[in-house]
This record gives C-alpha cells, structure tokens and sequence, in this order.
C-alpha cells in the first residue's frame, strides 16, 4: 500500500500522507514523496497543496528500525530525507500545508518546508527529539527560528513541549488557524487561487527569501535584477502591466487577472 499519494487536478497537486493511523515518515513514503515530486515538476503544476489523511498529520520518523541500525546507515538515511525535503522546500511554485491533529517531528520538519501553513483550531506541533536525547534532525529548529525567533526555537525543542495552533501563529511559525471542519475546503480555494497567479514571480520571491535567509539582505539585493529582470519577458508581466496601465489611463480601477504561469 502506498505511504503518500500524488493527485494533480489542473494546475494544482495534492500530496497526502496516507500512512495510518499515525502517518508515520518512513524510508517508503520519502521514496514516494521524491517521486511525486518528480513528477510535478514534469506537469504544468502552479500550486501544491501538502496534507494527511486521518485525525493527525504525522506523529514524525518511522524510530522503529533505529535502534539495529549502525550509526552510518541512518546518517545515509536522514541524508536522503533532508534531499527530499529541501526539493519539496525548493519547489518553484507556492506550496500549502494544512496541518490537524498532531504534527510532530519529522511530520513538522515536512511541513515547516511549505511556503504557507494552515492550521487547525485542534492542530498542536512539537519536536518530541529532546525526549530521544537528539536533535530536530531535518532541520526543524531552526526553520523554526528562521520564523518565530532563536529563544523560542531553543525552548520548544528543549522542552519538546508541544504547542497548540494559535499559540504557533501568533509567534508568525504558521499562517493562518481555521475551524477543523473547514481545514481542507480553505486550503484548497487558497492553493486553487494561487494556481492562477503569477507562477514566475512567485518562484522568484521564492528565489530571494532563500538567498536573504543563507546570506541576508546584502546577498539578496545583489542577486535581485538577476533573478527580477527576466520577468519582464514573460507573458504575465507584460499582460499586468498593460493592463494597470491601460486602467490608470481611462481612470477605472485595475482589473483582477488571471495569470497563465507564463
């Protein structure tokens, strides 16, 4: 039975952990996550929606096989989960997660890679590592940091606490909170809006944050025209510009546009 599955409906793909009941991250579901991405990026995908199925997003890593395995082994085999995980980060294209329940651990780590996070009301996030004696391997704590600050990033994967939704937006690690029964209706009309923007320019902003968040603001700016200029090429942006040019001129306001992604 497969551990992740990949649908794609016009522009927009869902990928879904369907790994019950606890929607564990195993050596199988990483194989299929990095197939679904193969795969998205050969499609005319504009936006990617990330959830579960079942009560809880992920309760973390598959710990099971840890304990017979030699310590070079698992370094192979987080190795591979943080390639994975970093291509679903590097995406071109905006990627949502819609988080309930539980999401713990590397299930966190996963999510903590999308652009957006929706929550809901009952979601509560953790790294359960500190209760291991290790560390948010995947990169959790400071992505973590990288959102809400360094000294809430060190109590909560000191503690292992875990830390309810609107505590989590309220600290800016996640977006938005919505009623539970909503969670997956929400998302989808977000991802679907996105779908019909302007692709380029998303992976562009993208592009920027990686570079401000690897080296900082100077990095960022001189890297700016290389990466903004080339949009002035590209059928969206000429279409938005003579469009509010057209409005400004005849005094009406702007148009909402539908972009193609191109």
């Amino acid at each position: 039975m497969p551990h992740l599955t990949l649908d794609i409906e016009g522009a927009v793909a869902t990928i879904t952990l369907s790994n019950p009941p606890q929607n564990r991250i195993d050596d199988q579901m990483v194989d299929e996550l990095d197939d679904a991405l193969e795969r998205i990026g050969t499609e005319h995908v504009r936006a990617v929606l990330l959830r579960a199925d079942g009560e809880n997003f992920s309760f973390g890593g598959d710990i099971q096989p840890w304990p017979d395995e030699p310590v070079n082994a698992l370094r192979s085999r987080f190795e591979r989960y943080m390639n994975v995980f970093n291509r679903l980060e590097r995406l071109p294209v905006p990627v949502v997660a819609a988080v309930r329940g539980l999401c713990f651990g590397g299930g966190f780590e996963l999510v903590l890679r999308a652009d957006v996070i929706f929550a809901a009301a009952d979601a509560r996030f953790g790294h359960p590592e500190q209760t291991l004696g290790i560390v948010t391997l995947l990169g959790g704590i400071y992505r973590v940091a990288e959102r809400a600050g360094r000294h809430r990033a060190s109590e909560w994967a000191l503690t292992s606490q875990p830390v309810p939704a609107d505590e989590m937006a309220r600290v800016g690690v996640i977006n938005r909170v919505v009623a539970g029964d909503a969670l997956d209706e929400e998302a989808m009309s977000f991802v679907r809006q996105l779908a019909q923007g302007p692709t380029r320019a998303y992976a562009a902003h993208k592009a920027l944050l990686r570079i401000w968040a690897v080296a900082g603001v100077s990095a960022a700016d001189e890297a700016m025209f290389d990466i903004a200029m080339p949009l002035f090429d590209t059928n969206d942006v000429r279409t938005g510009i003579a469009s509010a040019v057209d409005a400004l001129r005849a005094g009406k306001p702007r148009p909402v546009l539908r972009f193609d992604g191109k």
